[in-house]
């Protein structure tokens, strides 16, 4: 009999069923009824706790267009993992303790970077496991595509759209600030899709002056408004050149509910034209997750399933290329994708006018 254990850790994004389908589907196909799935509930503190549940095939039907987790999911930061709590729990040996008492033979664990560098850990600890790349961010390391960062650039996408409208009727600037505190890639790939005039990434640290200027010069050219989307991690100049503890001290001082709030006060004072804020926050995350991530999904999951079979534990599966392939846990974990700044992307965004405020 063959004993897998399932979970979802940290922020829940789109196709994340999608992904759990496949797995277990692919592991019925394989093994029959000779297969158990268990689904250890909310996350990395359900293994901790000993929260976990038999599956069964219906469990994993009806699923696919489904948003959310099915299991549910929390934050375990992963700099606290190896540190004992009030309550004297060892989290790493409860963790390994669980893993042992369902008598699992792998652990498939979904989720972003924190979740990752937990899932090597357990490996370095001798559990067997897969993981899937899952974030809206799309900021991990290893592969070309996380699952849930097409569905939140729809999402995106139709906000920056629907502002299109009343920033027209009312000539006013507005600001929509996208998820994505040190990556700007959701940002990035909205704003373009939505006709955003000026993106403004964590990778490219803005000039203030230079933005308000692209926008004077858009009304003096007969543009009535400007759209601005904005990342909720973006960063001045100035703070950028700060050492690392100043430049915290420094965001965690702004003053205002965020950035986008702060860019827009300073925009309103030295245009003097009406600028609005919107925030579609956790919008970005949630519903039905589209057909690119249902079939990205879908592949990771057979895929990690595939590696369950052969037995190929310490792996994430990636998309690189086009092609799912198995990439080593240890090369993931702690490392971060962010956007390369001369990348192809941006210098088309620049080659039809966009403004990064450098």
């Amino acid at each position: 009999m063959k004993r897998v254990g399932i979970l979802t850790s940290g922020g829940d994004c789109q196709g994340l069923n999608a992904a759990i389908r496949g797995i277990a589907k692919n592991l019925y196909h394989y093994y029959g009824e000779q297969v158990q799935i268990y689904g250890i509930i909310d996350g990395y503190r359900g293994l901790i706790n000993g929260e976990y549940r038999l599956m069964n095939k219906d469990d994993f039907s009806g699923i696919l267009t489904r948003g959310g987790t099915i299991l549910g999911t929390s934050r375990q930061p992963f700099k606290l993992m190896r540190v004992i709590d009030e309550n004297s729990v060892d989290k790493v040996a409860e963790m390994k303790k669980h893993y042992k008492d369902m008598k699992l033979d792998c652990l498939a664990v979904l989720g972003g970077n924190g979740t990752h560098k937990t899932a090597n850990l357990l490996s370095e600890e001798g559990l067997n496991v897969v993981t899937l790349p899952k974030t809206i961010d799309n900021d991990l390391w290893g592969t070309d595509m996380t699952f849930g960062f097409q569905s939140a650039v729809d999402i995106a996408t139709h906000v920056i759209d629907c502002i299109h409208t009343t920033a027209t009727s009312h000539g006013r600037v507005f600001i929509i600030e996208c998820m994505g505190h040190k990556a700007g890639w959701l940002t990035l790939h909205a704003g373009i899709a939505g006709g955003a005039d000026v993106i403004l990434i964590p990778e490219i640290p803005y000039n203030i002056d230079k933005v308000i200027e692209y926008i004077k010069n858009r009304t003096k050219s007969g543009k009535t408004f400007s759209i601005l989307a904005v990342a909720e991690g973006a960063i001045s100049e100035d703070i950028a050149k700060l050492p690392k503890k100043k430049k915290k001290e420094a965001m965690a001082n702004l003053m205002y509910p965020s950035i986008s709030y702060k860019i827009a006060h300073e925009i309103e004072e030295a245009t003097g034209q009406e600028t609005r804020v919107t925030v579609p926050g956790h919008f970005q995350r949630g519903g039905s997750p589209d057909s690119y991530d249902r079939l990205l999904a879908t592949r990771f999951g057979s895929a990690a399933a595939d590696l369950i079979i052969k037995e190929q534990y310490g792996y994430m599966t990636a998309l690189v290329n086009g092609k799912i392939v198995p990439v080593p846990l240890k090369d993931v974990a702690g490392k971060l994708k962010t956007v390369p700044t001369d990348c192809e992307i941006i210098q088309s965004a620049k080659n039809i006018g966009i403004s990064f405020g450098d």
